[in-house]
């Protein structure tokens, strides 16, 4: 009030130095009305309930909670068991805030608290050979129980098999001799790839490890039991096991399932058209070719329209726009950025 009423003998119209004090003309009026007693009249809340609990029952709520009978239990259980003893301290609620307060509102038992991951790292590949991710997917064989193990790895960015080979058996030995074909198949160099995989012991055994280390490839994981963090080769795992060559009958030995393999890695990568990179190929993404295969399909398509253009009235004819980025477990951000590209096009 004196600050304003300083502006006003200087000079300034009331409502501008209320304006520059973040106050109305009206506040200001009953301020000036009531300036011999400006305390807070507000009732508020009152300093305490009278059913609240004593710091006595509090105690008693805890040593009772201490005792041996009831100390690997939740005050959901211990509640009960006093009420069917004749006692009542308080309510389930009533036990639980007590024990918050006193720091003894954990886990009872030997079960550990659960235990929160960080997301994994977010990828994004903007080119063939920079992202790949690899998993295991079981393989039945004739005698019930025993199945083949089928090592894949696909590129993220192109969505190519690189590499896969069938064992009977999980092994990071198998998995380095993998990737070390892969590499050298595809010209990797170090500091050139990222792999990524779940938490399985192929994937994180020593022998492994080492020889990622050794390719210069950066390592990425999943978190524990969340499938979604590996989604594409979870993706072409159904792709395989969906499609309409898959055998109806289980695999009679390994070299019928390699032969299997074969032909369905040759037709996925050279004649299958991937909806996740606009229906083309995956080795025509992989080589280069789908950026000019995609605008020979927006020419086809303006074509059409221009010679019926009331089919299409006032829209654009479909996006062929090539996808330019693919992201691995993308944060809020890139989630973002991806809408937004969508819903410009």
């Amino acid at each position: 009030m004196t600050l304003i009423d300083e502006a006003v003998e200087a000079g300034a119209r009331q409502r501008l130095a209320c304006g520059v004090l973040g106050i109305s003309c009206r506040t200001l009026r009953r301020w000036q009305a009531a300036a011999s007693d400006l305390a807070d009249k507000r009732r508020g809340a009152s300093g305490c309930t009278t059913h609240a609990l004593t710091e006595e029952e509090r105690l008693d709520i805890v040593e009772v909670c201490n005792k041996p009978q009831y100390q690997s239990l939740a005050p959901s259980q211990i509640v009960p068991m006093l009420a069917d003893e004749g006692q009542y301290f308080g309510s389930v609620a009533s036990f639980y805030r007590v024990l918050h307060d006193f720091h003894q509102a954990n886990r009872r038992g030997k079960a550990h608290p659960p235990r929160v991951v960080p997301k994994p790292k977010a990828w994004v590949a903007s080119k063939p050979n920079c992202l790949w991710s690899w998993d295991i997917t079981f393989l039945p064989t004739c005698i019930r129980g025993e199945f083949l193990k089928l090592y894949m790895v696909v590129d993220i960015f192109s969505r190519l098999v690189v590499a896969w080979e069938i064992h009977e058996d999980e092994s990071a030995d198998h998995a380095s001799t993998l990737m070390e074909k892969a590499c050298l198949k595809h010209g990797v160099i170090r500091n050139q790839l990222a792999l990524h995989s779940d938490n399985g012991s192929p994937m994180k055994g020593t022998t492994m490890l080492l020889t990622l280390q050794r390719l210069g490839v950066m390592p990425s994981f999943s978190r524990p039991s969340v499938s979604d963090d590996n989604p594409y080769s979870e993706s072409l795992f159904r792709t395989l096991k969906y499609c309409p060559i898959y055998p109806t009958k289980p695999f009679a030995d390994i070299g019928v399932a390699r032969q299997w393999v074969h032909t369905f890695v040759n037709w996925y990568n050279n004649e299958h058209r991937h909806s996740g990179i606009k229906f083309v190929t995956p080795a025509q993404r992989h080589n280069g070719q789908d950026r000019q295969i995609l605008e020979n399909r927006h020419a086809v398509h303006e074509t059409a329209k221009l010679a019926r253009p009331d089919r299409w009235r006032n829209r654009s004819t479909r996006n062929w726009s090539r996808v330019e980025k693919v992201y691995l477990n993308p944060s809020k951000e890139q989630l973002d950025e991806r809408t937004d590209l969508k819903h410009a096009a």
